[in-house]
């Protein structure tokens, strides 16, 4: 399962209400790349795909690939508003034996192995 919080949720339909698209779903994914490894990544979606996983919190629903949710399974999404470059959701993820400075990529604890090496723009490698 992924959550998200409450506050996060008011953010989440907020964009989905200036995208003209209030039933929105909330893809979210993982990808190659990144400071520590993968990075994670969040899209407007239509409809779930096949062999997706869909989750509901507080009013938003979240799709996750299956290959993706091996590594954010357990994640909670969250709204920062106290970052100093302003606002911006935040991954707390379960999974992530170390993550980079900015919080926008991780090394996964496991099966990480043959993850490529951080781009080293980070300080927190």
């Amino acid at each position: 399962m992924i959550t998200v919080t409450e506050k996060a949720a008011r953010e989440i339909k907020r964009v989905f209400e200036s995208q003209g698209n209030p039933n929105a779903l909330l893809r979210v994914y993982v990808a190659g790349g990144g400071c520590s490894g993968l990075s994670y990544g969040m899209a407007l979606e239509e409809a779930a795909e096949e062999g997706d996983q869909v989750f509901e919190q507080n009013g938003v629903q979240i799709v996750v690939d299956p290959k993706s949710y091996m590594y954010v399974a357990g994640s909670n999404i969250d709204w920062a508003t106290d970052q100093l470059m302003g606002g911006g959701f935040k991954i707390e993820n379960p999974n992530a034996a170390r993550s980079c400075g900015c919080g926008q990529s991780f090394q996964p604890a496991e099966g990480g192995d043959d993850v490529p090496a951080g781009c080293g723009s980070c300080s927190n490698n």
